[in-house]
């Protein structure tokens, strides 16, 4: 079996300059770290104590208790590539043009939008992402010019290889594993995907171990669940619920070694971790997905493809054991995150605010935003209040699942068309009962701000 090449750096003259380069003295607090652990195809209800599935994820639960669960996060748009560019850069896919998911060798986002990364290097920051990137394929778009000193994984989703159960389109590209700009496994097997949870998870306890003198930035976007799923051989037969049981033990015993590397490296009080996934579950492949408690699922508009379980912990900066219903989105973590770290926030236009004063629980504040647009590809299809009460669904096509696949293998999907619709999401989460009709004044003013995101992102398109 091919295994990944994990190279020991001996970097104590690298730290040493580089903490000598940190704007952090006696009387400036070093800047808080960043770990973000960023999951694909995950549903809401696939960890507890976000759901109740039947498989024990005790590490998540922990996460949760020494910090703040938030049950209203949500994406701008419930696809792979998408949704992490809008995580990255705080920008709206339809800003960026990075829509949907691109194909192997695509250039993907323009590097004219900043990272995180980016943004965070110039306070000093060490940065590095392990896990699935899809935001770029392409010298100029893959992570080491995008910001981040360390990399390793695949450029995009695990499914896009020539052992796809449906499409053939992807026989001429042999999926690569990455690591630091260079190819380390020509073309990934089966037997290498039962190791890739477990590949990011050390290379990001050696990151943590090895940059714990200076703040860092650390991005772990895993593959797992997207579909093909593959569990290590620890973890196979292990949840009594199954392979999605398997590989979410798997994924939960990452979350429990990152946190455990935070821990004994002394940073753990200085870190914000946040937990999250890119979109809601792939419901089509059935019992190879997640769950939602929401309507429909990834690839639509609708609650159970844009809203996803989110976790939040900063000792003493985040209240432990809080639950908090606020209205989020990916975008706005960019310039929070910003904030924290002292950093100047890009040059070029970004849809993010800073929402810090939200995530740490502070009595009496309001979300910033008037509202949060949602789209899927290139159709806009709606928007947000920005305190998440009300949800106008412009008219608009999406699919709905008739069939559940099994094992591996799709199901099948019909097309349905929702006309214009307003939803007391308070009420009615899953967004069940249209009250425009009671609500005429709500529904004008959601349908203004409307129609300026579409007057500024979608007037050439029309």
């Amino acid at each position: 079996m091919k295994r990944v090449r994990f190279v020991q750096l001996a970097c104590v003259t690298v730290a040493v300059g580089l903490l000598g380069s940190c704007a952090s003295t006696p009387s400036t607090p070093r800047p808080p770290n960043v770990v973000v652990i960023f999951l694909d195809d995950s549903g809401f209800a696939d960890f507890r104590p976000f759901g109740s599935p039947r498989y024990e994820t005790p590490h998540v639960q922990r996460l949760a208790e020494e910090g703040c669960r938030f049950t209203n996060f949500h994406v701008p748009q419930a696809v792979c590539s998408a949704s992490r560019g809008a995580l990255l850069t705080g920008c709206y896919p339809e800003r960026t043009g990075l829509v949907g998911a691109h194909g192997p060798r695509a250039r993907g986002m323009d590097p004219k939008w900043p990272t995180l990364a980016q943004v965070l290097k110039p306070r000093g920051y060490a940065t590095a992402v392990f896990g699935k990137w899809h935001i770029g394929d392409q010298p100029d778009t893959r992570p080491p010019a995008r910001g981040f000193d360390e990399s390793c994984g695949l450029m995009y989703s695990n499914d896009m290889w020539r052992h796809h159960p449906e499409s053939r389109a992807f026989d001429a590209f042999p999926l690569q594993f990455w690591e630091n700009g260079k190819v380390v496994i020509e073309d990934v097997s089966p037997a290498d995907q039962t190791h890739l949870t477990q590949w990011y998870t050390e290379h990001a306890v050696d990151f943590i171990r090895r940059k714990k003198g200076q703040p860092f930035f650390l991005y772990v976007p895993h593959n797992m669940p997207h579909v093909p799923l593959f569990a290590g051989k620890a973890f196979e037969g292990q949840s009594g619920a199954g392979l999605y049981g398997d590989v979410m033990r798997e994924i939960d015993w990452s979350v429990g070694e990152i946190l455990r590397a935070l821990r004994e490296s002394g940073v753990e009080e200085n870190t914000l971790v946040v937990f999250t996934s890119d979109n809601g579950p792939w419901t089509v492949y059935g019992n190879h997905a997640g769950t939602t408690p929401f309507r429909e699922a990834k690839g639509t508009g609708f609650d159970g493809g844009t809203r996803s379980a989110c976790v939040m912990r900063l000792p003493g900066k985040i209240p432990a054991g809080a639950v908090s219903s606020a209205m989020l989105c990916s975008i706005d973590l960019m310039p929070t995150f910003a904030r924290l770290a002292g950093a100047t926030l890009p040059a070029t236009p970004f849809d993010g605010k800073d929402v810090w004063d939200l995530i740490a629980g502070r009595p009496g504040v309001k979300n910033p935003h008037d509202y949060y647009a949602f789209t899927t590809g290139t159709s806009f299809e709606g928007v947000f209040s920005g305190d998440g009460r009300w949800k106008l669904h412009l008219p608009h096509s999406y699919r709905t699942l008739t069939e559940a696949g099994h094992d591996g293998k799709p199901g099948k999907y019909r097309k349905e068309q929702i006309g214009l619709a307003l939803f007391d999401m308070a009420s009615d989460p899953c967004e069940t009962t249209n009250v425009i009709a009671q609500h005429p004044e709500v529904a004008a003013r959601l349908q203004a701000f409307a129609e300026s995101h579409r007057q500024t992102f979608f007037a050439e398109k029309r």
